[in-house]
């Protein structure tokens, strides 16, 4: 007959089997843990800023091409409609010629810019004014403005709507082309066939834009054109 004996482990190795199995994290693998989450965090917080530092930033510049592309819509349409008509203020005698751009009726800003223009809707004759409208543009501190009055013709002590177009614009410039070449200044009681209008602007330079004025067609001279 075959006797298995079987040996029962004592109590102190038992419990120190236990009691290794139980172990935690040393200090150093706590620091290491730490060291590679701040590693990654940091990582992951720059990649973040990054990104939204990036649409900030396109978000500015849409904005600003926005701007500016409205702004060179409105310009248009009121070129596009420059009436044969001078400009009258406060009552006075009409001034001279249908362009002026030295005019201190509207502002005490050299680079400036005032006509008479068509096609100021007015649905139903619901307002007591014509369809033409006098418009100016100024520029004020920095920004390009858009100036009118109510009436084509303002009366002594209106005061003229702003309307702030573009920014960031350091200068404001103006040529009027003649059909052979631009120029400053324009012949008294004429219109130019085309405006050209800089800017100056701080973040693009130098914008330059050109429009024709409605009405105006190149002379047939025969001689070359610039």
């Amino acid at each position: 007959m075959t006797t298995i004996t079987i040996c029962q482990p004592n109590s102190k190795s038992q419990a120190s089997y236990q009691q290794s199995r139980q172990r935690g994290f040393t200090l150093l693998e706590v620091l290491i843990a730490i060291a590679i989450f701040s590693v990654i965090s940091m990582a992951s917080f720059s990649i973040f800023e990054t990104v939204l530092n990036s649409d900030t930033v396109s978000k500015e510049r849409t904005d600003r091409i926005n701007e500016l592309q409205r702004g060179f819509l409105i310009i248009e349409r009121d070129m596009l409609q420059i009436a044969r008509r001078s400009v009258r203020f406060n009552g006075e005698a009409p001034l001279a010629g249908f362009l002026h751009t030295d005019n201190e009726s509207y502002s005490s800003s050299e680079q400036a810019i005032a006509f008479v223009r068509h096609g100021w809707t007015n649905p139903g004759l619901l307002l007591p004014r014509s369809d033409m409208q006098s418009v100016a543009y100024q520029l004020n501190d920095t920004v390009l403005e858009r100036v009118h009055f109510n009436f084509v013709d303002a009366v002594l002590g209106e005061e003229p709507k702003v309307r702030p177009l573009i920014s960031q614009v350091e200068k404001l410039d103006f040529e009027f082309y003649d059909g052979k070449k631009w120029q400053k200044t324009l012949a008294e009681n004429t219109l130019p066939i085309a405006i050209a209008i800089e800017l100056d602007t701080t973040d693009y330079g130098i914008i330059r834009r050109q429009f024709l004025v409605a009405g105006n067609s190149l002379p047939d001279s025969g001689e070359p054109r610039d």
